[in-house]
């Protein structure tokens, strides 16, 4: 946000000396509307073949052009057309990955800072994926099944999560009744078979009323003679233990059979090594080949 306010306020600075132009929406986009930004100078006398845009990286902490056809993660192409006057960049779809500033820069060579470069345009996208659950106690990647059955008296915490462009607000709902609890987290102490249900947790952006999502689970309480590996802990135990022996069988198999081949290896007779058998050959010997004087040095 630092880098954003300074990039900002040097546009700024600059912007009422500059002739190249840069036009687009100043209100923050929803995800998955479309945007288009535009290039173009005050004067016609510059050639706007020579002008690009660029988009300030937050992760490089730096201006990098945008090229046409640019892909973004799972998002749509960027486009770039050029007519006589304007040159226009297209995004047929906004997502989280298009926000930051964008400026358009000239590389004529007869036109310096600060007219080389345009005034900065700040993008915001608003967005919010899904809601996703996670268990205290447990792993968040192991994630939470769409229908949780637990023992009685057990204690049953969900957290209730979303990815959102600001802090949305949570709330969790009882099988659409009036019954509302104000949090992100889900609390349930030694339950009993009146806590069965379908538990909605609502989240809800803060700024646009438009974007809310949210996520149901069903909670089923067992009864006290239901064996253990029917409750979702029970069968999460079953499955851990099952890759466990899976991986320790898989580890004991290739431990024998390194072994085994390694004693193979061993006790198997090599190729013969006959250089101990070989004599030396001389010159005037029938081995030698046919030579004019005598030699007593072997040759090898």
């Amino acid at each position: 946000m630092k880098v954003l306010v300074v990039v900002a306020a040097v546009a700024l600075i600059h912007g009422s000396y500059a002739t190249l132009l840069i036009k687009g929406p100043t209100e923050p986009l929803l995800e998955g509307e479309a945007i288009t930004l535009e290039c173009l100078y005050k004067d016609s006398e510059f050639n706007i073949s020579q002008v690009h845009f660029e988009i300030f990286s937050k992760y490089m902490q730096g201006w990098r052009p945008v090229r046409s056809w640019e892909r973004s993660w799972c998002y749509y192409s960027m486009q770039i057309a050029k007519t006589a006057d304007s040159l226009a960049l297209f995004i047929p779809r906004a997502g989280r990955f298009f926000e930051g500033p964008y400026r358009c820069v000239s590389d004529a060579e007869n036109v310096t800072a600060p007219d080389n470069s345009s005034q900065v345009l700040a993008i915001k996208v608003h967005y919010m994926e899904e809601p996703s659950l996670s268990r205290e106690g447990y792993s968040s990647y192991l994630g939470v099944p769409q229908e949780l059955k637990v023992r009685l008296g057990d204690d049953v915490v969900l957290k209730c999560s979303a990815s959102s462009s600001e802090e949305p607000s949570y709330s969790w709902n009882k099988n659409g009744d009036d019954w509302i609890l104000p949090s992100s987290k889900l609390t349930l102490k030694k339950v009993s078979a009146t806590d069965e249900g379908q538990y909605t947790c609502m989240a809800e952006h803060p700024t646009v009323e438009s974007l809310s999502k949210r996520r149901t689970i069903s909670i089923t309480v067992l009864p006290e003679d239901a064996p253990w590996y029917e409750s979702s802990n029970g069968r999460l135990m079953l499955m851990t233990s099952a890759a466990a022996v899976s991986l320790l069988v898989f580890i004991l198999s290739m431990s024998v059979f390194l072994c085994r081949r390694a004693k193979r290896g061993k006790t198997s007779k090599g190729p013969i090594d006959d250089r101990s058998q070989k004599k030396p050959i001389y010159k005037t010997s029938v081995e030698s080949l046919s030579s004019t004087c005598g030699d007593k040095q072997p040759l090898v």
